[in-house]
C-alpha cells in the first residue's frame, strides 16, 4: 500500500479533530458522566470515551496499516512495528472540560519512526485549529503563526505550573520570568507556537499523547522543542513518556537549558 503524503495525512487529522470537537461540545457543560481511572491517572468522562471511539474507528479505517497510541485505548506493542503511528489524546485538559473551561483540546499526531510528521490541535470551544506537517508552516485557522523572538529570560513569559519553578530544578539559578498556566499541555505548546507566550516548561514525565502534536506545531513555528534537559524528543517509544518538555524561542531555550545545569 502506498504511503499517503503529508498533506493528505494532515487533512485527515484536521477533519477528524473537527468531528471530535462536535462530539465533545455535545457533552460540554452538560454534566457528563465521570470516572476516576485510578493510580493517579485522573478523571475520564463519557465525552473522552466517545471521542476516542470515533477517532479510533475513523482514523484506523482510513489508515489501517498505521499503529495506534491513545490515552484512552489499552496500549499494544503492535504499534512499534508500524511505519507510521497515530498518537492521540481525545481530550487534553479533561479536568478543564469537566469544570466548564473552554481551554480543553483534541491532540492528534502521526509519527513516522520516532518523528512527528503531521499534527492537529483543536480547541472546539474557542474554534481554534492549530496544524502543521513536517514540510509546512504552522498555522492557526489557516493563517501562518510564528514563535516569539524572545532572546533571554529577562522579560520572558512562560507557561508552567508553580512547582516547576522551585530552586531544585534550576542549579544555574531560577529564571525570573512572568509565569502563567493553562490546563492543556497541547494548548500550551500551541500558544508558544503562536507567539502569545515565549516558552512552556514541564519537568515531570510527560505522556507522548499530550505533546506530540503540539511539539511539531511549535517546531514548524520556529520554536526549539526538547525534553526537560535539552535532548531531542523521540516519539512512539515502548514507554510512551518523555522526561519533561521545554519549548521556547531559540535564545530563551538556550538560557533555560543552561540554568537547568
Amino acid at each position: 500500500m502506498p504511503v499517503p503524503n503529508l498533506a493528505a495525512d494532515l487533512d485527515l487529522l484536521v477533519d477528524a479533530a473537527r468531528e471530535a470537537g462536535a462530539i465533545a461540545l455535545r457533552y460540554f457543560k452538560r454534566d457528563p458522566q465521570i470516572w476516576d481511572k485510578g493510580d493517579g491517572a485522573g478523571p475520564v468522562t463519557e465525552a473522552d470515551l466517545a471521542v476516542n471511539t470515533m477517532l479510533e474507528g475513523r482514523l484506523r479505517r482510513a489508515r489501517p496499516d498505521y499503529g495506534w497510541l491513545s490515552e484512552e485505548t489499552p496500549d499494544s506493542t503492535d504499534r512499534l512495528s508500524a511505519k507510521r503511528c497515530f498518537i492521540i489524546d481525545p481530550i487534553d485538559g479533561t479536568r478543564a472540560f469537566i469544570e466548564g473551561q473552554d481551554s480543553f483540546a483534541h491532540s492528534l499526531a502521526i509519527a513516522e519512526g520516532d518523528k512527528i510528521i503531521a499534527a492537529a490541535v483543536f480547541l472546539p470551544a474557542k474554534n481554534r485549529m492549530y496544524s502543521a506537517h513536517a514540510a509546512s508552516s504552522a498555522q492557526m485557522n489557516g493563517q501562518p503563526i510564528r514563535a516569539s523572538a524572545q532572546a533571554g529570560v529577562v522579560g520572558a513569559s512562560v507557561l508552567t505550573s508553580k512547582p516547576n519553578m522551585q530552586a531544585h530544578h534550576w542549579p544555574g539559578g531560577v529564571p525570573d520570568v512572568a509565569r502563567a498556566f493553562r490546563p492543556s499541555l497541547a494548548y500550551r505548546l500551541c500558544l508558544v507556537a503562536e507567539g502569545r507566550f515565549d516558552a512552556m516548561l514541564a519537568f515531570r514525565p510527560t505522556w507522548e499523547w499530550d505533546i506530540a502534536a503540539g511539539a511539531l506545531i511549535a517546531t514548524r513555528a520556529g520554536a526549539v522543542v526538547s525534553d526537560g534537559m535539552g535532548a531531542e524528543l523521540r516519539f512512539n517509544a515502548s514507554d510512551p513518556r518523555t522526561p519533561g518538555v521545554i519549548v521556547a524561542s531559540v535564545g530563551l531555550h538556550a538560557e533555560l537549558i543552561a540554568r537547568r545545569g
